[in-house]
């Protein structure tokens, strides 16, 4: 992260060259997707590229998808594949393309659309989506659900990931060789930032937001070390969080939608699949702090920058074990669906199905997450 502000400098650089490159590249419409309560769509669930439904999720939507992907190619994800739209942005690629694209987004907005709509696009099968911001600033809310109304708001807290465990739809989540209760996954939807800020008002919070994305915060749940649990927190700070910061515990993806083409966020359908088992399904309907209300307490802790990301916590209700040879999908209503892989060299074994333990606790106040769990003999 140290060289996130010299970026934001060389990228506004190549705005004049950018202009010149605005030529076609590109590829078709949007994503159609499915909305089902029960098993991922065929497609989804088969993913030769795990992102096939990634294009799904937002049918109707999604006309402009966001993307990074081979060696940090920006493009836009459509029905047809990837279209590739490093023109727009050359001479910079990855984290510092996405700004580009994300600052620029209302002059760029027409010939984006265009090539959504025209360009040529490479075959999802053919290549490889990054997290779509791949070196942003990851700042997430704790506890920041009511449990399908059995809990009331409490005082917002939250924590920061690493940007190193970033990792994109399609990617593999490598459970480190930790002294683990369980390993989570929270299905989450993410604010993507769009302009930089600091003790930004709430009034004013929807305007720095430039659009949304999918993620899975992998949380390694550990054996109580007395610095935990949710009595004695620092709701003034946000630390990061060493069990939820392992590679690959951030994934975003596939696509980062503009807000303009998704509409209320906070009304947006969450699910996630492990092996076709439908776990959480919940809507951001739930969510004890609203969007606005969650960036103005973060930001006055730590500033943001345009592709900075917020994860928006989660409802514990439909959690359960990550394991090895798990296959995940997760889906966001008019967002979209990403796909991920887990192995666990440990070859560690929990009981399948929603962690029982867990959603109760949560959901009385009784215990923390994973705190009842351990991996069987």
């Amino acid at each position: 992260m140290t060289s996130r502000r010299r970026s934001r400098t060389v990228s506004f650089a190549i705005l004049s060259l950018a202009t010149v490159a605005l030529v076609g590249c590109g590829s078709p419409a949007p994503p159609t997707g499915s909305e089902s309560a029960g098993t991922p769509t065929a497609a989804g669930a088969q993913g030769s590229n795990p992102t096939t439904a990634g294009a799904e999720g937002s049918k109707g939507y999604g006309k402009i998808n966001l993307v990074i992907f081979n060696e940090g190619r920006p493009g836009l994800l459509t029905e047809r594949g990837v279209v590739d739209v490093s023109a727009l942005t050359r001479p910079l690629g990855g984290q510092d393309a996405m700004q580009v694209l994300i600052t620029r987004y209302d002059e760029l907005k027409p010939e984006l659309a265009r090539l959504a709509a025209e360009g040529a696009a490479q075959p999802l099968s053919a290549v490889t989506l990054k997290a779509p911001v791949p070196r942003a600033k990851v700042l997430a809310m704790g506890g920041n659900y009511r449990e399908f109304g059995a809990r009331k708001p409490e005082p917002m807290w939250g924590f920061l990931k690493s940007t190193d465990a970033l990792l994109g739809s399609g990617g593999t989540v490598v459970l480190p060789e930790v002294d683990a209760n369980i390993f989570h996954h929270e299905a989450e939807l993410v604010v993507v930032f769009g302009r930089a800020g600091r003790n930004i008002p709430q009034a004013q919070a929807l305007d720095y937001v430039f659009g949304y994305t999918a993620g899975v915060d992998v949380s390694a749940r550990m054996p109580p070390s007395g610095a935990g649990g949710g009595r004695g927190r620092d709701i003034t700070k946000m630390p990061i969080s060493g069990g939820k910061s392992h590679n690959g515990f951030a994934v975003l993806g596939p696509a980062i939608v503009p807000k303009d083409e998704v509409g209320d966020a906070q009304a947006v359908d969450i699910k996630l699949w492990v092996n076709g088992e439908l776990r959480p399904n919940y809507s951001t309907s739930d969510a004890a702090h609203s969007i606005a209300e969650s960036i103005a307490w973060a930001t006055a802790i730590t500033p943001v920058e345009p592709g900075d990301v917020l994860y928006m916590g989660t409802n514990h209700q439909g959690l359960g074990s990550m394991q090895d040879g798990d296959h995940i999908e997760m889906e966001i209503s008019r967002i979209g669906r990403l796909t991920i892989n887990v192995t666990d060299p440990s070859k560690r074994r929990w009981p399948r199905g929603v962690d029982v333990a867990t959603a109760e606790g949560v959901r009385t106040g009784s215990g923390g997450p994973g705190s009842k769990s351990r991996p069987l003999p």
